[in-house]
Order: C-alpha cells, then structure tokens, then sequence
C-alpha cells in the first residue's frame, strides 16, 4: 500500500509512520516469499550477497568511499572489513544449519526447528558502516528474515549502494530485492518508526540509539559501550604484545568499540613494555600536553568529540594544538584514577590509551572492574600472558562477557580467522552492559525455535530424599 493511501486510511498517521509502514509492508511481502526456502537455498543467497560486495575491485570502490563520505577510520581498515571480515563472517556461517531442524538432545528426547521472526530492523553506526548491513543482512536471510537497514546520516550513501548491490544480487538468484532495504534518506523519526514497526530490532549504534531501541515496544537485540581494558603479566612476550596492541589501537583509526582503551602493566614489565609501545608509535601525552588532549577529545567536557573521532594522531595533536613527532601512531596517557572525573578512564574512539600500572595480577583485575564500572562492563578485556593461571584468574574475577587472551582486542573479540568466537559486529554485555544477552549475536539470535518433545524411554524417578537433599541438609532444616 502506497504511502498516501496508507495516510488516508488512517489519517492520524504520521507521514514518517506511513512512509515506514509502506516500507515494513514490502519487506513482509519479501519474507513471506521466502518463509519456506531450503537450506540450500539461503545459503546460495548469503553467499551472493557477500560476494556482490567484496569482489575485487569493489571492495577497494566501498573502502574509498566510506572514508570520502564518513570522513572517519582509513582505507586500509574499510578494506579490510568490507574484503575480509565480510569473507570470514560467511565462512563462519555457510556450514550452520538454520533450517528446519538444527538441534537434537537425545538424552531429553527434543529436538529444535528453526522458525524465521520476519522483518528485521537493523541500526548501522557510522563508524562500521562498510561491513555491518552485510553481516546483519546475511544472518537475517541466514534464518529466512528479511532486514531494514537505518544508517547513521553520515553514512546513509555507502549503506544504499552496499544494500543495493545485495538486493541486485538477490534478483539474479531469483530471490526477492526487498529482502534487504535501506533507509535512503534516514532520521531519528524514521529509525524508531522502523523500530516500533517490525519484528525484532538489532542495534548497534550509540546508547542513545541503544536506549531507544530497548524502549521501541519490540524485541531488541542492543550492544553496551565498549572500553576495552588489556593487561600486560609479567610472563607475557613484550614484543608480541607491543605489536598486537599497535594493531588494535590504530585499527580503522580506533573505529572500533573494541580497540585498547586503556592497557594496565604489571611493575615487573612496566618500564620495558613502555619502550616498546614507545618503539611502535605510541607518543606520552603528560602535563599540558594531557589537558590539551582531553579537551579535544572532550570538547564540552562530558561526550566525545565527533570532530575527532576515528582521526589519525597527527590530526588529532593539530587539532589540539600540541606538537608530535612524525612516526606517531596513537598517544599514551599514564593515568592513575578512574570515573568521571579521570575522563581518559573511559571510552575515546581515538587512537588514544590509557596506561595503568599494578603491583600483580589481583590489582589488575581490580582496575579493570574500577575501569569498566565507570564505562564499559560486560563488552570485553584482554590479557597478554603465559600464565593459565593468570588468565582463568582475570577471566573469573572481572564482569565480562569476552577475554581475548594474546590477540589484538580490536580485531579478535569479534571474531577472527585465528579464533573460534562467532564473527560479527553485535557484541551483547549481559546484564552488566543492560543488555539480554552475552553472545556474539549472528543469525541464531535471529530465529524462533520450535521444541518438540516426545517421551523419554524411561520414565525419570525422583529419587529418595536422603539421596536428593542429603542428610546433612535434612537434620540441619529439619
């Protein structure tokens, strides 16, 4: 139905809400055409989708003019996540089964059909806006969905052409184009329409688009706030380390949720990792130097600043007036405190660390919760040691729902070639980052399941209450 029909039926209508209505209702239409596709099927349609957009040359075309319209991160880091992490997002998938039934527990006697939700409404933030409507729109297909992209306004360009060139695959597959939609021409009107309209929501943006998302009256899949705490122990490879957190901080310029925030040294290491963050780039912003930075990062002294978001350290050091040498990579901020009034503490989205020092082990984990539970607890931290010992001690006493242990925070925690966590771009925090979910969210968090259960073989007797309770607890209750 067009949207001035739909305004006329119901005059009270906004005409953002008809609009959108019209938009959800040919996504519907697509779903349903696809509600009983076979396996083989949706898993021919994902990998034309990717493929439409990662080819050669087209992925270089996607890179360049995220960066040209955006004006955030580098070539490099969109490269790669439109030529790579779209690749290995595919390759995580292709093999799941999502259809029919995916699940069988044979000592309860279930199994699980996977059934489709419908319309998918997926945020897409500025600072991902290459590789994310891919990722969120093959897991939606993966599970028989179909999806509604809303881009940040910086990216609303790059998001149609990548949506488009998905949607022209799906037509030469013989697949609905409607499957995948975007929001050409987006708003915060026509987002929380999208949200209060269709069937699940999967957001990944700023809390505010987050808290928006939790309220919409749908389902909803959010993200917490990043701010990534590592830990150097003194058992680690220093120059590994030093290389791997190089590569986090820098990623994309730090576009990431992901990247180092603040990186703690253990005192048996801390001035001999320092020389080597040093000898990677890292540049120590102290005494005005500090001030300086913090208020460009900080313009208004409580959100980040925009201007400086996913900018290069040159950028950055011209922007608030401090000189740098030329080899610098990212900035390093020795820092003692935590919470708000230690604003380096938190979450930057630049290519800027803060540097902690502890005594062991048990006060690293206690200054990564301090960290965290002024921002970021339930998204992720890391370790770099050789100690099982250590890292099943950090893994246990911090509130998080991921420990990357010696791999680039940034480029791991999300899921990569050289680990097992699921590929994505949605990172649930739990109910530490208020968040229902832990996962790495991909297309299982995108389906209905349908448990059939038939009778066990042999019946389950409860056993006596001496066995069930123990003696112990009868005589001490009773």
């Amino acid at each position: 139905m067009a949207t001035a029909e739909l305004i006329a039926e119901n005059p009270t209508q906004s005409p953002v809400a008809a609009e959108v209505a019209d938009i959800v209702a040919r996504s519907r239409a697509a779903q349903a055409q696809i509600e009983n596709a076979t396996q083989e099927q949706v898993d021919t349609w994902i990998r034309g989708m990717v493929y439409a957009v990662c080819k050669p040359g087209m992925d270089e075309e996607i890179a360049r003019e995220t960066v040209a319209e955006t004006q955030l991160g580098n070539y490099e880091g969109k490269f790669k996540k439109i030529s790579v992490k779209t690749r290995a997002t595919l390759y995580d998938i292709i093999d799941d089964k999502s259809v029919g039934l995916i699940e069988e527990d044979a000592a309860r006697n279930i199994v699980k059909l996977a059934k489709p939700v419908g319309v998918i409404g997926a945020l897409s933030p500025s600072t991902n806006p290459e590789a994310t409507p891919v990722i969120k729109a093959i897991s939606a297909v993966k599970g028989r969905n179909s999806i509604i992209v809303c881009p940040h306004p910086r990216a609303k360009l790059i998001n149609a052409k990548i949506c488009n060139l998905m949607r022209d695959a799906l037509v030469k597959m013989g697949a609905p184009a409607d499957l995948v939609i975007p929001i050409e021409v987006p708003s915060v009107e026509k987002t929380n329409e999208v949200m209060k309209q269709c069937d699940r929501i999967l957001a990944t943006g700023g809390t505010p688009m987050v808290k928006a998302a939790y309220s919409s009256g749908t389902p909803a899949l959010g993200v917490g706030v990043g701010n990534a705490v590592i830990t150097v122990d003194d058992t680690a490879d220093l120059d590994d380390a030093a290389t791997k957190i190089l590569l986090s901080k820098t990623l994309d310029y730090a576009a990431s949720c992901s990247s180092d925030n603040s990186v703690i040294l253990l005192d048996a290491i801390y001035d001999a990792m320092l020389e080597k963050l040093k000898a990677k780039g890292g540049f120590v912003i102290e005494g005005e130097n500090k001030t300086k930075l913090q208020n460009a990062i900080w313009e208004d002294g409580e959100h980040i600043n925009a201007k400086v978001v996913a900018q290069s350290a040159q950028f950055i050091a011209d922007y608030a007036g401090f000189e740098i040498p030329e080899n610098t990579a990212f900035f390093i901020v020795p820092e003692t405190g935590y919470g708000p009034d230690y604003k380096f503490s938190g979450e930057k989205m630049t290519v800027t660390m803060a540097l902690y020092r502890a005594k062991d082990i048990e006060e690293a984990i206690r200054l990564t919760n301090s960290i965290q539970g002024y921002q970021g607890q339930g998204h992720s931290c890391g370790i770099y040691s050789t100690s099982d010992e250590n890292i099943m001690k950090l893994a246990s006493g911090t509130k998080t729902s991921r420990v990357m242990v010696n791999q680039p925070q940034s480029a791991s925690n999300s899921g990569n070639l050289w680990n097992g966590m699921r590929q994505t771009f949605s990172l649930g925090c739990g109910s530490w980052g208020g968040n229902g979910t832990n996962n790495n969210v991909t297309w299982r968090d995108l389906i209905n399941e349908t448990w059939v259960s038939k009778p066990l073989a042999q019946l389950k007797v409860i056993p006596s209450d001496d066995e069930l309770f123990g003696k112990d607890i009868i005589e001490l209750v009773g």
